[in-house]
């Protein structure tokens, strides 16, 4: 299917970062004012993947591929029911979208549900200048009759910080639904949604789990009243030095013995569940192209990333925290970075990045066969 756009947008737009950097170009989706973190996505593909994450909440994403909305928008591929990044920043963005599967231009889209985006700005700079000065405030302003350069400066510097942010509760379900097994039903997971994304349950319930996703101010009482077998904690955003609930919900599993799995911002919670510190990275990883080394195989993996915070943990020795003893599973290849965590004297373990994995790849599939291995061990 071939959808026709409105073609390049007339109207000015000018993107202004909190350190006074200013690009400009054209109004890209909705026209107005938005701000956010200033963030850069390093995928060639998957972008309503990327627009649907609730991990993005508050956040701009600048694109580093050139040319972006070439499939259009499909009602497949979404992670979640709206679109989440608080403003989108393209170099080139397609005139013309075309797939059999798309239903209209990613330009609609991002107007229809409100979103404030940016076109012709030179994406390239604007990463070189995030990758050495950090990502930061943002602010994206578009219309016939723009503020003055320092009004618009003032406006970007009163917004709050990513750092000291909770916004976990912001993106997650506030009541209990179920996703159910596909085919012959093996076991329950409770799974915490601190901002999870559609294609996670998915992947449990191909592998015959009855998902009950939870909100992210479940109690333990919540979750051990779906008698699970295994409990999940999943992605999402914000600093995870404010998630003290799901922290001390976490523990509570922790000293029941149940297999537990953590991914993304989950990871970070089982880090300060174990007692390790999180901060905050310079400018983060995101993008479905990161290499990770699984430490307990050697193997190396390209994973999807979504993440600008991280845990503070020993890389090469053995931990001793209250549930045992601890060790880092994964690492990033590119900077050390720590990827995952497990525990050796109960079953729990977290990565930090999406084995889910729309739009791909595929690499880290496997570590939901291990939660299914955790849960069959436990149950023997």
């Amino acid at each position: 299917m071939t959808t026709s756009t409105r073609g390049t947008s007339k109207v000015p737009a000018v993107l202004v970062l909190e350190d006074g950097r200013i690009f400009r170009g054209r109004a890209y989706g909705a026209v107005g004012e938005t701000f956010g973190e200033a963030v850069f996505s390093t995928g060639m593909t998957g972008y309503q993947e990327t627009l649907t994450d609730p991990s993005y909440h508050r956040q701009v994403v600048v694109m580093t591929s050139p040319h972006v909305g070439n499939t259009g928008v499909n009602d497949e591929d979404p992670e979640s029911g709206r679109i989440w990044v608080s403003g989108y920043v393209v170099r080139d963005p397609a005139r013309v979208s075309s797939n059999w599967r798309a239903r209209r231009s990613l330009d609609e889209e991002l107007r229809d549900q409100g979103v404030v985006g940016i076109s012709g700005v030179d994406t390239r700079a604007l990463t070189r200048h995030l990758r050495e000065s950090g990502a930061m405030r943002v602010g994206i302003f578009s219309g016939s009759a723009l503020p003055d350069e320092g009004t618009m400066l003032a406006e970007v510097r009163q917004q709050p910080e990513m750092k000291g942010a909770d916004l976990s509760a912001e993106v997650a379900t506030k009541e209990t639904y179920v996703v159910p097994a596909i085919g012959t039903k093996k076991f329950t997971v409770a799974a915490i949604d601190l901002g999870i994304k559609g294609m996670t349950p998915h992947r449990m319930a191909e592998r015959g789990i009855e998902v009950h996703v939870l909100p992210a101010t479940a109690t333990v009482e919540d979750v051990y009243a779906v008698a699970p077998d295994g409990v999940f904690f999943s992605n999402g955003p914000g600093d995870p030095a404010t998630a003290d609930g799901p922290v001390a919900l976490m523990q509570a599993v922790l000293e029941r013995r149940t297999p537990l799995f953590g991914i993304c911002f989950g990871n970070q919670i089982l880090g300060r569940a174990l007692g390790f510190g999180t901060y905050k990275l310079k400018y983060g990883h995101r993008g479905i192209n990161q290499p990770v080394q699984d430490r307990t195989t050697g193997k190396v993996e390209i994973t999807a990333h979504n993440h600008g915070f991280a845990v503070d943990a020993p890389l090469d020795q053995v931990s001793e925290t209250p549930f045992g003893r601890a060790e880092v599973s994964h690492v990033c290849l590119n900077d050390n970075v720590v990827e995952g965590l497990q525990l050796l004297d109960q079953p729990a373990f977290s990565v930090q990045y999406h084995p889910e994995a729309a739009a791909g790849p595929h690499d880290a599939a496997y570590l939901f066969d291990r939660f299914v291995s955790l849960m069959e061990a436990e149950r023997a």
